[in-house]
C-alpha cells in the first residue's frame, strides 16, 4: 500500500485523545475556578479548546482564547508564566505517574471557521457549490 505523502501518520491513539481530553477539562475547570497564585490570570476568563499530547504523553499543548477575544496578546504569555504550577494541579488531580509539560498556543479554530463562513458566502464560491 502506498503512503500519501501528506499523511503525518496514524493519527493520535485513544490513549492520546482520553488524556488529552482529562487535561482540557481539569485545565478549564482550574482556570475557571481562578486556583492560580496569579491574580492577572485570574482576571481572564479562558477557554480550552483542545489539548493534543505527543505520542509518549510527556508534552500536551493546549489551545487556548480569552472569553470575547479580548487579550490574546497576552493570554498565552500569561499561562505560561504559570506553567510549573498549572502542571502541579493537573497531574495531582489527575493521578498521572508523570504530569505532562504543558505548552500554550492560540486557539485559531475560530479565526478559520469565520474565514471559511466569508468564503461560502461570496456569490461565485456559492454558485459553485450549489452546481
Amino acid at each position: 500500500m502506498a503512503k500519501n505523502k501528506f499523511h503525518d501518520g496514524p493519527g493520535p491513539s485513544q490513549r492520546q485523545l482520553r488524556v488529552g481530553e482529562l487535561i482540557r477539562r481539569t485545565l478549564s475547570e482550574v482556570l475557571m475556578r481562578g486556583d492560580i497564585h496569579d491574580p492577572e490570570l485570574n482576571r481572564m476568563s479562558v477557554t480550552v479548546g483542545e489539548v493534543r499530547t505527543s505520542p509518549d504523553l510527556k508534552i500536551a499543548t493546549a489551545y487556548v482564547l480569552p472569553l470575547g477575544g479580548k487579550g490574546q496578546d497576552v493570554i498565552v504569555g500569561l499561562l505560561a508564566r504559570n506553567q510549573s504550577e498549572l502542571r502541579r494541579i493537573i497531574g495531582r488531580k489527575l493521578g498521572l505517574k508523570y504530569a505532562p509539560e504543558l505548552r500554550f498556543r492560540l486557539d485559531q479554530t475560530f479565526d478559520q471557521m469565520d474565514e471559511t463562513r466569508r468564503l461560502f458566502d461570496q456569490d461565485d464560491v456559492r454558485r459553485d457549490v450549489e452546481d
